[in-house]
C-alpha cells in the first residue's frame, strides 16, 4: 500500500476513512453528499464529487479500491500526480452527468454512490496507454491485452443499462466515467473531436 504514488494512496485511503465513518454510524449525515437526481429537492452541487468518496457496501468498497490499486498506481506513476488526480475526477464527473441525465429522463429519484465512474475512467486510461498490456479478469479467468477487456466490459454495462438488468448498479455512471476519461486523454493528445496537442 505505502509503495503507491501519493495521490492514489490518498484516494484509497480517503474512500476507506469515509465508509468507516458511515458503518460507525455517520451515514446518515453523510446522506447528502450522496449524488442525489436534480429533481430530487436533496440535489447539491458538491454531491457530482463528494458522491464518489461513499459505497453501499463493503463489497463495493472493496472492489473500487482494488481497481484504484491495480490500475491507478501505474498511470500516476506516467503522469505525476497533478495529471492523475485531473483525470480521475473528470472521470468521476463524467459519471455524475450520465447518472443525472439518466435519472431525469427517467425519472428515478434514489441516491448514487460509488468510486465506480473514477475507476472506469482509470480503466479506459490505462488501455489506452498500454494497450496490449495483459489482463486477467475474474470471470473469466482468460488474460487478454487492456484494450480488449475495457471494450468488452463496456459493450456488457451497455447492454445491462440499456435492459435494465441488474437493477441498483448505476451502469449508465459507469459508461459516463469511462467517455470522460476517453475524452480527455483525446483532448491531451490533441486528437478529434478537439484541436492541438495539449
Amino acid at each position: 500500500m505505502f509503495a503507491l504514488p501519493p495521490a492514489t494512496q490518498a484516494l484509497i485511503l480517503t474512500n476507506v476513512i469515509v465508509f468507516l465513518m458511515q458503518s460507525l454510524g455517520a451515514g446518515d449525515g453523510l446522506a447528502s453528499f450522496a449524488l442525489w437526481p436534480i429533481g430530487s429537492g436533496a440535489f447539491e452541487p458538491w454531491q457530482v464529487v463528494s458522491y464518489a468518496f461513499l459505497h453501499g457496501g463493503l463489497s463495493h468498497l472493496v472492489f473500487n479500491m482494488f481497481g484504484l490499486y491495480m490500475f491507478g498506481g501505474e498511470l500516476e506513476r506516467v503522469w505525476g500526480p497533478r495529471r492523475f488526480l485531473i483525470f480521475y475526477f473528470v472521470s468521476v464527473l463524467g459519471a455524475a452527468a450520465a447518472q443525472l441525465g439518466v435519472a431525469a429522463w427517467s425519472g428515478g429519484m434514489y441516491p448514487t454512490v460509488g468510486a465506480s465512474g473514477g475507476l472506469f475512467g482509470l480503466l479506459v486510461g490505462f488501455a489506452m496507454l498500454f494497450p496490449h498490456r495483459k489482463i486477467v479478469p475474474l470471470i473469466p479467468p482468460i488474460p487478454m491485452p487492456a484494450w480488449v477487456f475495457v471494450t468488452l466490459y463496456g459493450l456488457i454495462e451497455l447492454g445491462l443499462g440499456v435492459t435494465g438488468s441488474m437493477s441498483g448498479v448505476a451502469h449508465f455512471a459507469h459508461l459516463g466515467g469511462l467517455a470522460g476519461g476517453w475524452l480527455t486523454i483525446r483532448y491531451w493528445r490533441g486528437q478529434p473531436p478537439f484541436g492541438r496537442r495539449r
